[in-house]
């Protein structure tokens, strides 16, 4: 159920979680035995979300903080000039174009083309003398620039999370114009400190830009880190999402690796026989999760620990499951069942007995499950009764389906075996009639309103996620012997990174 590995950011959301150069974190020596989850996003996906690489970048030069710039020059005849820029701030930007490659087993390189910045402030200057120095002129001024920007993007493994580096950054300056007053021609002034301050300037916005596009990496990468873990958890139950090994840095895809370990209370669950490989994902589609059957397995186990495998059912539902086909055996079975109650003073209770099992198979998802249940009638004026009560094993196949931001689930087959039965209209148990009809009740109606039931609460757990944002092109959901495929193309959500960074900044 991790759809949201991340779909949630841009370049420096997504890529940032995906891929990381380990050297602060320890992985044993077959770490793929410990991975319960893999996220690859292959070139397709890495080009899509760097078109909303112009949304940081613009962050990054609007909220540099860029320092004061003083200094002096000795001029023939002038003395010591002296001057300082101040109040420097980003006027206007626009962004060309941005290209993203990926380095095999190094870092994405992140090149931005033609990135045209305008900034603005005062500028102040004078002339210093032997003894004193004397400023006594400001005026406005404007500095149109050109610049190319290359980013090489490095991730460390930090207590087994990862931690981004994008020190490796550097501006290349095509023209840097400096204006003052609005005046557009050049003049001694401009043409002077121009000269002077050239150098120094570009040296502080290399320095400041470059910081702050670092800081914005650190904090989109946390910030995706935060927006998987809570996609996997729901209250009390969560998945452990911290790196497993180090991950793929291929040039068609990057590929991530985590442990995927239910978290639960005092549950305590240990993992050690992945059958991951990177050769089970391919590179047709944009985005792929591998889940291990034991992540399944153990979400089922803590649900049941919950109390969260339990379905009350009364009223038309009730009656809809009791009346599915209107035949004289049906007719007396419910009779002798609900010995004339009316459904809306009846209840039934289904819970499970015990953990469900759960087996991936290229058939589908097996689930074999202990569930027991209770009716009960509510006579006018009499005390409660227990009408019925059963125990059965129930196996069933389930193939799993999203379309139209809506999971679909279908049961394939089941197999029903009672192992208690007790009916008050048969103490004996001898009345072949109820059991036939309790059997074809479950099988016909039973099972697929359970899942019918599961389906919306899915979907609707998912959607808290923010997992109905996006758009999810042609998903597929694939089973294995052991493991589960998702498969999928996606169209970015363009508001939300903007979202992001404007609450953030």
């Amino acid at each position: 159920m991790l759809w949201a590995c991340r779909m949630r950011l841009g370049t420096f959301g997504i890529l940032l979680m995906l891929v990381h150069a380990s050297a602060a974190c320890e992985f044993g020596p077959f770490p793929y035995s410990v991975t319960g989850i893999v996220c690859r996003m292959t070139k397709p996906a890495a080009l899509l979300l760097n078109q909303e690489t112009a949304q940081v970048i613009q962050a990054a030069f609007r909220n540099a903080k860029f320092p004061n710039i003083t200094g002096e020059r000795s001029m023939r005849l002038l003395g010591k000039v002296a001057y300082g820029l101040s109040n420097i701030q980003v006027n206007d930007l626009s962004i060309e174009k941005s290209e993203v490659e990926l380095k095999e087993n190094d870092a994405i390189h992140i090149a931005i083309k033609n990135v045209t910045a305008f900034f603005k402030g005062t500028l102040t200057y004078g002339y210093a003398g032997a003894w004193f120095l004397q400023l006594f002129h400001s005026v406005d001024f404007e500095i149109e620039s050109s610049i190319d920007l290359q980013i090489n993007i490095k991730l460390t493994c930090q207590k087994d999370q990862v931690a981004t580096d994008a020190s490796d950054c550097y501006l290349t300056f095509h023209k840097l114009t400096l204006h003052l007053q609005g005046d557009k021609e050049p003049g001694w002034l401009k043409q002077l400190f121009t000269d002077f301050i050239s150098f120094t300037l570009k040296l502080v916005l290399k320095s400041e830009v470059c910081n702050e596009i670092n800081f914005l990496a650190q904090v989109l990468a946390n910030f995706v880190l935060d927006l998987a873990a809570n996609f996997v958890q729901d209250k009390d139950i969560s998945v452990d999402i911290s790196l497993a090994s180090v991950p793929l840095i291929k040039a068609n895809y990057l590929e991530s690796h985590h442990k995927g370990l239910v978290l639960y209370k005092n549950y305590s669950d240990v993992f050690s026989d992945s059958v991951f490989s990177p050769s089970l994902l391919t590179e047709s589609r944009m985005l792929y999760f591998w889940l291990s059957e034991h992540i399944l397995n153990s979400l089922a186990s803590a649900a049941f620990l919950d109390k969260r495998l339990a379905l009350t059912i009364r009223g038309e539902k009730l009656q809809a499951l009791f009346e599915m086909e209107d035949t004289e055996a049906q007719r007396k079975a419910v009779q002798m069942i609900f010995q004339g109650t009316s459904y809306n003073d009846s209840v039934a209770k289904v819970w499970s007995l015990a953990h469900p099992q759960i087996s991936l198979q290229p058939e589908g998802t097996v689930v074999k499950s202990l569930v027991a249940v209770e009716i009960s009638i509510f006579p006018p004026g009499e005390e409660p009764l227990m009408v019925l009560y059963m125990e059965k094993e129930i196996t069933v196949t389930i193939q799993a389906a999203y379309a139209e931001k809506k999971l679909i689930l279908h049961a394939l087959d089941s197999r029903i075996e009672f192992k208690v039965v007790k009916c008050t209209a048969d103490p004996s148990g001898n009345d072949p009639s109820i059991r036939s009809f309790l059997q074809t009740m479950i099988s016909v109606v039973g099972i697929p309103e359970v899942i019918s039931r599961i389906e919306p609460a899915l979907t609707s757990l998912m959607n808290s996620k923010g997992l109905h944002l996006f758009e999810i092109r042609n998903p597929e959901i694939i089973t294995r012997k052991g493991y589960i495929i998702v498969q999928l193309d996606f169209s970015f959500p363009k508001h939300l990174l903007l979202d992001f960074l404007e609450k953030r900044l």
